[in-house]
């Protein structure tokens, strides 16, 4: 026999299409300056709260004091997304080989050592079979 339909509400997830994509915040060297300047103006403990508004971090006013400090406002305006790759695609792919390579050698030599002893034991039996029948 069937339910009866509830009152109670439906208990599905409806996600939010705002927050479904999410894109890299990208911040204009104006932004960086005029939050660099509250943040400067801020008296002990205010800055959590112009943090918390702005939503950023503390590293985030620590990168950008740096850049500003080592190279002025041109720093500011535009950000490497950051390391390059201490290897190139082609020394990763060869690297990947290498420990193909070293695998498939370990799982050869298993191999050959278990036809070594295959080899060994059907001796074996053969001498006993041949040594018990004069």
């Amino acid at each position: 026999m069937p339910k009866p339909p509830s009152d109670l509400p439906d208990h599905e997830v409806t996600p939010n299409p705002k927050l479904e994509k999410r894109t890299r915040r990208r911040f204009s060297t104006e932004y960086k300056l005029r939050i660099l300047a509250e943040a400067d103006a801020c008296q002990h403990g205010e800055l959590g709260e112009v943090l918390r508004r702005e939503r950023l971090y503390s590293s985030q006013l620590t990168t950008w004091r740096k850049e500003l400090a080592e190279s002025g406002v041109e720093k500011l305006h535009k950000t490497a997304p950051g390391p390059r790759a201490s290897k190139t695609a082609e020394q990763k792919r060869i690297e990947a080989l290498e420990r193909e390579n070293t695998r498939l050698q370990q799982k050869l030599s298993a191999a050959e050592d278990c036809l070594s002893l295959q080899k060994k034991a059907l001796s074996m039996l053969d001498r006993m079979s041949n040594g018990n029948e004069p």
